[in-house]
């Protein structure tokens, strides 16, 4: 028979318990010391990097993005305001507010033709073309970042992926699994046909016909008739060139 251990055993026991428990509190502190201690010690390098480079970040949009990708490890935003030592180093935040007004500004303009939904590289290929006269060369990628703030304010801009494309919405409307397929069947030649939907999602009529119907209604797709077949183009201005829309045979 197996003798029960004795109060000085299980008193004895506890204690170790504590020992060890006590030890791995210890440790894990020593650990999260460390890791501040080399994580203050990183943004503080970060600061002088950004002093010793502070012309390179605000005029190279490559070099920009890696120092974004920089501060993004140690928990840096220089985007998150336009007050304190980043704002006054690099004035970066000034020069997203300023591009996101700009990408307001062209996303309006532009709606008439597209309904709010613009494709990413032609919103940037028009903001180049607006800044034009500026020092500071625009990237794809400073789009996205301004483009992310904006969203931040509830004014419905956000970065929507379909197929190979990313498309920028500045409207409300919520696109829904069938109007992001016909989207991107159109990215090949900028236009779907109600049969073409039929055949290659193996819809029917009345499914295509519903889902064309409300991307029409929202201003995202145009319908062209002026075709000597008879069927019925509808374009999106989001996925191919305006100059593309006028009378092709094809």
């Amino acid at each position: 028979m197996r003798r029960r251990p004795g109060i000085g055993g299980l008193q004895t026991a506890a204690a170790a318990r504590d020992q060890y428990r006590l030890l791995g509190e210890n440790v894990a502190k020593i650990r999260t010391d460390l890791m501040k201690e080399q994580l203050a010690t990183f943004r503080s390098q970060l600061e002088d990097f950004a002093r010793k480079h502070k012309n390179d970040i605000r005029k190279n949009p490559a070099f920009r993005s890696q120092f974004h990708e920089m501060c993004a490890k140690v928990g840096v935003d220089p985007l998150a305001s336009n007050k304190g030592f980043w704002a006054e180093l690099l004035g970066i935040g000034d020069f997203y507010y300023e591009i996101g007004v700009q990408i307001v500004e062209i996303c309006l303009a532009t709606r008439a033709q597209n309904g709010g939904l613009i494709n990413l590289q032609e919103l940037c290929s028009l903001l180049r073309q607006k800044r034009k006269g500026s020092r500071e060369a625009v990237s794809e990628d400073d789009c996205l970042r301004a483009i992310s703030k904006l969203k931040v304010l509830g004014s419905g801009f956000e970065v929507i992926s379909v197929g190979k494309k990313k498309l920028v919405r500045s409207v409300p409307t919520e696109l829904n699994k069938d109007h992001n397929e016909i989207i991107e069947l159109a990215q090949a030649q900028g236009f779907v046909t109600i049969d073409e939907l039929e055949r290659r999602l193996s819809w029917t009529s009345g499914r295509a016909i519903d889902a064309l119907e409300t991307l029409l209604k929202e201003g995202f797709a145009m319908i062209d008739d002026g075709h000597r077949d008879g069927r019925r183009r509808y374009w999106f201005p989001c996925v191919s060139s305006i100059s593309s829309l006028g009378g092709n045979d094809a």
